[in-house]
């Protein structure tokens, strides 16, 4: 059985075949991890099949099955922990090419998995003055579809939470990887079996998405004293509902200094950074705050003028930014519970000191304003990563491991039978993006580590509430 049937089977389709062009095709942003890029530096498939529409998706899907080959789908390639890379070679199916908005009505868009998110909003934006509620820091580039498998949060996100909150995602069309492919419609609670499972139990093609008010954004650059002082105002920003806002980061002292190349002068040595995004309406309720926790605004352009928009500077892109200065450098994704988050990153930032740098996003987590760390760390060995992951959650502070490809060791930490089941019937020979989820491989799978917060996972896993009380 090979992808050469497959592609005989399929002739209308739009193949590449050229190994530079493939390999650049299974690749996406897992080199952010050193150990993500020893392990899989040399993985590639061995076509890239194009469809230009759903027809085209379950011809290929069809004779994959029938020939027995590994499928693994693909956005635009924006991800960092190699979920679109195709562990076990054959074909990577390239969604870009479905990129139609199906329709859009005042507050809720239905589109194809392929449109870049940047060029959705544009189309809201004009026909019904509305924006998705969040996307990545890669929006210019990212897909809508590869944000909804292999996201989880982002810009927006200090008012509207994660994906996998009720009501931010409204519906998914998912084909199947059987025979004769299905196509299914899920909806409500249903919508969670593909949501953020990397494309392992099913191919998303089209996406119901809530619309947020499109405001006239501003980006604002502020410094302050110290990290904490920075976070304090950041934190105050987002609980502050009155206001209405997009993004509250943080980095401490140093980091906009060495990494931010725009910024690197306007922010005076030894001092923190806030970036925020404000409606412009309220822009002038910032200073009260920034007097409040000693801050100074130093920057403040309108997010659509800006040569390169603030939010370029966070979330995963803080840490391109720095990998573009410094290439011995990796992150961490972290939670910080609320409400001894402060004292926890006080206590990281003297245990750690130059080598885990701070960096926090804040967000709603189920109604509770609490603080994600995407920290930069100095790379030295594996040991020692996994030492300052371990030293991170006995102080409890959760890891969302980066360093890992599957969707177990990353954000969920246990198996989510819910997703597991639906591959069972969605995908039974394991064809799809295989690798990815152990469980499928070992539904008795356990954690090395227990913790005490899942970003996903059953539907028992502890409340938000509970773990930040």
């Amino acid at each position: 059985m090979t992808v050469q049937a497959v592609m005989a089977e399929t002739p209308a389709i739009e193949w590449i075949t050229d190994p530079a062009l493939v390999r650049q095709r299974s690749r996406d942003f897992f080199w952010y991890s050193p150990v993500l890029k020893r392990q899989l530096n040399g993985v590639t498939a061995e076509a890239v099949a194009c469809p230009r529409d759903e027809a085209e998706v379950i011809a290929v899907m069809a004779a994959c099955v029938k020939h027995q080959v590994p499928l693994t789908p693909r956005g635009a390639g924006t991800g960092n922990y190699g979920q679109a890379m195709p562990l076990k070679g054959g074909v990577v199916l390239d969604l870009m090419g479905l990129n139609r908005v199906v329709w859009v009505k005042p507050g809720v868009v239905r589109a194809q998995a392929g449109i870049k998110l940047i060029e959705l909003d544009a189309i809201t934006r004009r026909e019904v003055r509305g924006e998705l509620r969040f996307h990545p820091s890669t929006r210019r580039t990212a897909s809508l579809g590869g944000f909804i498998a292999g996201g989880s949060s982002g810009i927006g996100s200090c008012t509207y939470g994660k994906l996998r909150e009720a009501g931010n995602i409204l519906g998914l069309r998912v084909i199947t990887m059987e025979a004769t492919p299905r196509v299914l419609e899920l909806r409500g609670t249903d919508i969670d079996k593909a949501n953020h499972a990397y494309g392992t139990n099913g191919i998303i093609t089209e996406v119901e998405m809530p619309l947020a008010p499109a405001w006239d954004w501003v980006d604002v650059l502020a410094e302050f004293p110290d990290t904490i002082a920075a976070a304090r105002f950041a934190e105050a920003l987002v609980a502050s509902d009155g206001i209405a806002k997009k993004m509250a980061g943080v980095v401490a002292p140093g980091v906009a200094q060495r990494y931010f190349k725009p910024f690197m002068q306007m922010l005076p040595p030894g001092r923190a950074a806030a970036l925020v995004m404000v409606a412009e309406p309220f822009l002038d309720l910032l200073a009260p705050l920034l007097d409040r926790f000693g801050g100074r605004r130093l920057y403040a352009v309108p997010t659509e003028q800006a040569e390169t928009p603030l939010y370029e500077f966070t979330w995963n892109h803080t840490t391109l930014q720095a990998l573009k200065v410094d290439r011995g450098l990796t992150y961490l994704q972290t939670l910080f519970p609320a409400p001894h988050h402060f004292d926890l990153v006080a206590k990281m930032d003297a245990l750690f000191g130059e080598e885990v740098m701070q960096h926090l996003e804040f967000v709603r987590l189920g109604g509770v304003v609490s603080c994600f760390g995407l920290q930069l760390v100095r790379y030295t060995t594996e040991e020692r990563l996994r030492e300052i992951i371990r030293i991170h959650e006995d102080a409890g502070a959760p890891i969302f491991n980066p360093h890992a490809f599957t969707l177990e060791e990353g954000g969920m930490k246990r198996i989510d039978s819910e997703q597991l089941d639906f591959k069972r019937v969605a995908d039974p020979h394991g064809l799809l993006n295989p690798g990815k989820m152990i469980a499928w491989d070992d539904p008795d799978w356990t954690p090395e580590r227990k913790q005490g917060f899942y970003l996903y996972g059953q539907a028992d896993a502890p409340e938000v509430e509970e773990i930040l009380e």
